[in-house]
């Protein structure tokens, strides 16, 4: 169950042959600068390598009229200038000899990956294909695109595998109006899309593209349109995104050839189960983007619980334009695009550094067990880790602990700092280990102190159940104390939060995403101690799930301490996610209970001032 990789040189046969300053920008070097780019960083080498093959007709009929592909089929007989004017009869398209064989490649890629995921051959996977997909339409090529490439991997998934629900996340710089129109008024494929938008102004330049379209007839609320009406969004924008929209929802550019590759390998990290990169800059979106956000939960709250339950959402009656907030810009000059360009290559150069700074440490998952033989079932690769550190020194660091002087307690501390060690230098990404029940609360404070003292300069601890914050530690800044599960909500101070464990699955949902996770993203942590404590009272999907939401925060430094009486299955699931599987389902979704709504709401308004992610849903209308 690896990560798959599909792809086929052909398509780079496909190029502009007249000249067209519009359309030169998609060019065979958008496949292979990204290919190269893979290969420079071990990336594609660590994949399951498939070469993609040709749709058949009948597959591209799953969206596309029979006349349309029969046109297109007849391009590869035309020369250059019966093609050009064909190709004028299209907004931002060019055609080649090669268009039709190239576009069933970059459809045929992507169903060979659907059917490789969904008969359990690869766990995940990339497509790289060209030409793209998302503007085509039923009988329209649009924007370089020919065939519905995505629109058709989700039929072929219904039809071939009877999936019932599916979620497309579109995540290009421009509006992907191709794959909402084929969709609208489906209720099973939930169509997400986040844009530059600019008012309209920036291409497509479609009314539809705004956050009011949201679907129509049964479809309503399963088209979801988040407008960027400002450029330079950055690492804060998306991920309030994430947090305020797409997540809560879900829970039931690619022609800069130097971005497009580093994101390609960034995309393929972490389907490999790579920790991703700590994110730089401030965590503060925009708020132009805040203003979008709040459109987007004003006209799907009617459509979702989720969005509803999170609050004050002001509701907007169908087809009410959002308010724009500001006058429209104009299109960018020519200083200006230079400037955001710049601004561009700044950011890439950031990343680059990130890489440099950050390698992939040699072990990603590390556990350090009290008895070796609990009968775990670990993953490959999830090393057992036998060190300790020596016993002068975690006698040292037990000392102001009673609790800590029984020889099982100090073994198992000396194998907990050991570990923390490791990843604080590096040789490990993340870890788990097992403490003994009455020194749970004694090996979390000098996990805590320990990691402060050894190189961690903001630490985020999410202590969950009977666990409360040492009265020792003070709010310098450096460490951010997280209980779920806590008598009462509340906030003695902007680095003390406590909670209560919600008690439905809607309810945990609300509090890790509205919640825990802006604040893990504000405080920008480089290592997050995820403690369970005795009676912690969450299922094991829920507890997988808070682990692997944390690894991105702190760029994958998690470190996860259990109980010895957990159930082997706990300490099976944390270590499965936290070397990059997916989590297991929660279940049904079941509304939060009020209690808990009022809860987030109330260590929301508290905190907002100070953790600025937390402020993304509350504007007024």
């Amino acid at each position: 169950m690896g990560t798959a990789l599909v792809y086929h040189e052909d398509m780079t046969a496909t190029r502009l042959l007249w000249d067209d300053p519009e359309c030169e920008i998609e060019c065979p070097e958008r496949l292979t600068t990204a290919l190269e780019r893979l290969q420079q960083h071990g990336l594609k080498q660590r994949c399951l390598q498939l070469v993609a093959r040709e749709a058949s007709e009948a597959e591209l009929g799953l969206v596309h009229s029979p006349e349309y592909v029969a046109l297109l089929q007849g391009t590869q007989a035309l020369g250059t200038r019966e093609l050009q004017a064909l190709s004028k009869e299209y907004d931002a398209v060019y055609l080649h000899p090669s268009t039709f064989h190239c576009a069933r490649l970059a459809v045929g890629a992507a169903l060979q990956l659907v059917d490789a995921v969904l008969t359990g051959a690869v766990r995940n996977g990339l497509a790289l294909v060209r030409p793209p997909g998302h503007h085509s339409q039923r009988a329209t090529a649009n924007g370089f695109c020919v065939f519905n490439n995505v629109a058709i991997a989700a039929k072929h998934a219904q039809q071939k595998h009877g999936l019932r629900r599916i979620l497309i996340v579109d995540w290009d710089v421009h509006h992907g109006q191709g794959i909402q129109y084929i969709f609208e008024d489906d209720p099973s494929v939930l169509y997400f899309s986040w844009h530059r938008y600019e008012h309209g102004h920036f291409w497509p330049c479609l009314r539809e593209s705004d956050a009011d379209a949201v679907g129509r007839g049964r479809g309503l609320g399963f088209t979801v349109n988040l407008p960027w009406n400002q450029v330079g969004m950055g690492n804060a924008d998306y991920v309030a995104a994430f947090l305020h929209v797409l997540l809560p929802l879900a829970f039931e550019g690619g022609y800069h050839l130097e971005s497009l590759s580093q994101s390609v390998c960034m995309m393929v990290r972490a389907l490999l189960g790579d920790p991703a990169l700590p994110l730089s800059g401030p965590m503060e979106p925009h708020g132009s983007a805040l203003e979008s956000l709040q459109c987007v939960r004003a006209a799907q709250a009617p459509h979702w619980v989720s969005l509803q339950q999170q609050g004050a959402a002001p509701v907007l009656s169908p087809g009410t334009p959002c308010p724009e907030g500001r006058p429209s810009p104009l299109p960018l000059g020519e200083p200006q695009f230079k400037a955001v360009v710049t601004q561009a290559a700044a950011a890439l150069s950031s990343l680059l550094d990130q890489l440099r700074l950050h390698p992939t440490p040699p072990v990603r998952v590390a556990v350090a067990l009290i008895a070796p033989d609990t009968g775990l079932a670990l993953p490959p690769g999830v090393l057992c880790e036998e060190g300790s550190l020596p016993q002068e020194e975690t006698q040292a660091w037990a000392r102001p602990h009673e609790a800590l002087a029984q020889d099982g307690a100090l073994t198992a501390l000396g194998k907990v700092l050991y570990l923390l060690d490791r990843i604080l230098d590096g040789q490990v990404s993340s870890g788990m280990a097992a403490t003994p029940v009455p020194a749970a609360a004694a090996t979390l404070d000098v996990a805590v102190r320990y990691g402060l003292s050894h190189g961690a300069q903001r630490l985020l601890c999410v202590a969950v159940g009977q666990l409360d914050r040492p009265p020792g530690l003070t709010d310098d800044g450096r460490n951010l104390w997280l209980n779920i599960g806590g008598e009462e909500a509340a906030a003695p101070s902007m680095f003390h939060v406590s909670v209560p464990l919600p008690v439905t699955t809607g309810g945990f949902l609300s509090c890790a995403l509205a919640l825990v996770l802006p604040l893990a993203y504000s405080f920008q942590p480089d290592l997050v101690l995820v403690a369970l404590g005795p009676a912690h009272g969450l299922r094991d999907p829920q507890a997988a799930l808070l682990a692997a939401l944390l690894r991105g925060p702190a760029g994958g430094r998690v470190f996860a301490l259990v109980d010895e009486e957990s159930t082997p299955q706990l300490a099976t699931v944390l270590a499965r996610v936290l070397n990059g599987e997916a989590p297991p389902s929660l279940g049904p979704f079941s509304m939060a209970a009020p209690e808990d709504t009022q809860a987030l709401m109330y260590l929301r308004g508290r905190l907002e001032p100070r953790w600025k992610m937390l402020q993304c849903c509350d504007l007024a209308a």
